[in-house]
């Protein structure tokens, strides 16, 4: 089965396990929308939503980067705006973006347990809800939900 024409919306799509999963698309020749909110190169953690895009560019798929915050619901609703205005539609939701602390129980501040459930799991749900509408049009839709280790 290919995603040649297929339409992703990929959270945290900038680097790791969501650039990778938007490269093999890309070499079906999939439409991969890269919402995450890494525009500026940082030091720590390489890679941003415009080198991402080139790469996908590169590999034989179409691509959108939008600056998205998936903690923030008007973020959310633009960049799937964006997304189907520019493809048509939205087949396929990627909900790779996370947070996550390798600390205990005791030891994990609650601004840090706060942006885990932001992210993780309001995020999830946020822009699942917001494709929706998208989703129901396609012919064979799918949402992939990933997870930080437990």
């Amino acid at each position: 089965m290919s995603l040649k024409g297929k339409t992703l919306f990929i959270t945290g799509a900038s680097r790791g396990i969501g650039k990778a999963i938007a490269l093999r698309a890309a070499r079906d020749g999939a439409n991969i929308v890269i919402a995450a909110k890494t525009a500026e190169e940082n030091k720590r953690l390489p890679g941003t939503i415009y080198t991402a895009a080139a790469e996908i560019e590169v590999a034989g798929g179409k691509a959108l980067a939008v600056v998205t915050d998936v903690r923030d619901e008007e973020s959310i609703k633009a960049a799937v705006a964006k997304a189907a205005a520019q493809f048509g539609g939205i087949d396929i939701v990627v909900n790779n973006a996370s947070a996550i602390n390798l600390t205990g129980t005791a030891d994990t501040p609650m601004r840090r347990y706060d942006l885990m459930m932001q992210v993780n799991q309001r995020g999830t749900f946020a822009v699942t809800q917001a494709c929706l509408p998208w989703l129901k049009k396609a012919a064979n839709p799918h949402i992939l939900t990933l997870s930080p280790p437990p």
